[in-house]
């Protein structure tokens, strides 16, 4: 079994003095897939960059303190692309794929689309330069996992207050209608597939100290494609691990 751990750290360095070393002594995940790093390689210290057991790879961004992906994984890739392979999307350092024999890795931190149009229309084009690289991957015959921060809630299940947030970033229809697409085009949402039921959720807001009663949007997802679907074997949320305002997200497969 494959074990990958999906999670929005809020930054690596303030993850490291809240017990980000300990949880992955304790996870032991073959993956450990991280958004929004907000640091540069050479920013870490020595502890964060050559964890014992796992190759380390980081995708940063331009702007120091910013955005980022990282990943710890145990087995080295056949490859590695940072980015997508379009500038207008690369610089903000939120895509890496690690690419297998058997299989292709997207981690993903996905643009938060709520602080004015044109970063809307940002995140929707990203949408759109993600989906068509993935569904290369997909024509070429490759099987797929991706991990990572959406930043959109898909379903009204998917968050605590639908309602009041139908005209918010995050749950937009035409944000949920690239979901709908991504799904209809070959992905399975693996938690789905595990938990029918509500209240589950992956990111909470700190100022309203949300968590606390779990008033929450689950935007942190694992899809993989239908043809992994029949492999997976668990999927989970550790809504109880503290450290960020998003919650580590479980993938288990056989691979």
């Amino acid at each position: 079994m494959t074990r990958l751990i999906s999670w929005n750290v809020n930054g690596l360095r303030a993850a490291e003095k809240k017990g980000f070393l300990d949880f992955i002594a304790r996870e032991q995940a073959d993956f450990f897939c991280l958004q929004e790093v907000k640091a540069i390689e050479g920013q870490l210290p020595p502890t964060l960059r050559e964890v014992p057991g796992y190759h380390f790879y980081i995708n940063s961004a331009e702007r120091k303190g910013y955005s980022g992906t990282a990943v710890y994984a145990r087995n080295e890739p056949l490859s590695v692309a940072y980015g997508l392979g379009d500038d207008a999307f690369d610089s903000e350092g939120r895509t890496l794929i690690l690419e297998y024999e058997d299989f292709v890795l997207y981690n993903i931190y996905y643009p938060n689309g709520s602080s004015r149009p044109e970063r809307l229309q940002y995140k929707l084009d990203f949408y759109e330069v993600f989906h068509n690289h993935a569904l290369n991957y997909l024509a070429a015959g490759k099987r797929i996992i991706v991990c990572g921060d959406f930043n959109t809630a898909h379903q009204e299940i998917d968050l605590a207050r639908p309602k009041e947030n139908e005209t918010s970033s995050g749950f937009l229809p035409v944000e949920r209608s690239f979901l709908d697409r991504f799904v209809a085009s070959g992905f399975v949402d693996t938690f789905r597939q595990f938990e029918s039921g509500g209240g589950f959720y992956s990111w909470w807001d700190m100022k309203t100290r949300a968590r606390e009663r779990n008033i929450g949007w689950r935007i942190d997802y694992f899809f993989v494609s239908q043809d992994l679907a029949p492999k997976l074997t668990g999927a989970r949320l550790m809504m109880d691990e503290p450290g960020s305002d998003h919650c580590p997200v479980v993938l288990e497969i056989d691979l």
